[in-house]
């Protein structure tokens, strides 16, 4: 078996894990499929796959090949796709799941560009607050904010956002800037519910974790206590990119900064190597120029006290 066949073998047995699903995938015989991976450790001097009777994991040189693989073949897929005319213009319907609010302020108006850009796409947005299997559900790309759990997707990091308090400016000229989190007990709270359903909010170990807070207000929604807050009423607490235009703008400011907990990190995840159609790689080079650039995701310190 020749070398690129033998790495097709491998990651499609990585991505079925089984060699015998693998080779179906391929079309081959599950023997041809072992010999294929033999031959490619042997050639290499380490293992790449754990074998039982039951079944065949990736060890964790193989789970770092395997990423390097699918980079390699899907730039020798895009250039045979170059080279035969298929690549330069997207064309089908492109599936993507984000968080409600950044879907919101930051992803349509990529997507609109997207568009504008290959007239033969079109698109469906689900834009919810839940993280979704992209497998089972069929999205080609979503939004992650947060820790990603181990899986066969390929993760772009475009971003950050920070936890952060907030308020208008006519609130703190009216009842001061807390200076602890222990200071929240004396200002009034507006507070999102079911998104924020515990009272206590966390913030940074060993500089108060925790502070009880008693809303005087609870919203089921983000939007709605990031108006509340707006308009001079209340300090609430939200993502850093809930607020981003309300912190370039000045209406709404940041504090607390000292006392925050780590940042969380924003991901483009999706489909890669051959799996990823042109459609993907084009909306996700896109994606990941346009949220690079946008300050509030950089994690800027904008507005805080």
């Amino acid at each position: 078996m020749d070398r690129l066949q033998a790495l097709k073998v491998f990651v499609a047995v990585a991505e079925a894990e089984s060699f015998a699903a693998g080779a179906r995938a391929l079309g081959l015989s599950a023997p041809s499929a072992t010999r294929g991976v033999n031959e490619l450790e042997t050639s290499l001097g380490v293992r790449l796959f754990t074998r039982t009777t039951r079944q065949v994991r990736l060890t964790d040189v193989g789970r770092t090949y395997l990423d390097d693989i699918r980079e390699a073949l899907a730039r020798l897929q895009d250039a045979d796709d170059t080279a035969a005319g298929t690549a330069t213009m997207p064309v089908g319907r492109l599936r993507l799941t984000c968080p409600n609010e950044f879907g919101r302020i930051y992803v349509s108006p990529i997507l609109t560009e997207y568009l504008d850009m290959y007239p033969a796409m079109t698109a469906d947005v689900v834009m919810v607050d839940r993280v979704v299997n992209m497998i089972e559900e069929g999205f080609d790309v979503a939004v992650r904010i947060g820790p990603l759990p181990s899986s066969n997707l390929v993760a772009v990091r475009v971003g950050q956002v920070r936890r952060v308090v907030c308020g208008a400016p006519s609130y703190f000229a009216k009842h001061g800037v807390p200076q602890s989190p222990a200071d929240l007990a004396e200002h009034q709270i507006v507070d999102a519910a079911p998104v924020n359903t515990a009272r206590d909010w966390r913030f940074a170990p060993g500089k108060g974790q925790f502070a009880p807070v008693s809303p005087r207000m609870i919203v089921t929604s983000i939007g709605a206590a990031i108006e509340v807050a707006r308009s001079g009423w209340g300090l609430t607490r939200v993502l850093s990119y809930q607020i981003g235009p309300d912190l370039e703008a000045g209406t709404l400011r940041t504090v607390l900064d000292a006392y925050e907990p780590d940042i969380l990190p924003i991901h483009l995840v999706h489909v890669e190597g051959r799996h990823a159609a042109t459609k993907v790689r084009s909306f996700v080079d896109l994606a990941t120029k346009r949220l690079r650039d946008i300050t509030v995701l950089r994690g800027a310190a904008l507005h805080r006290d």
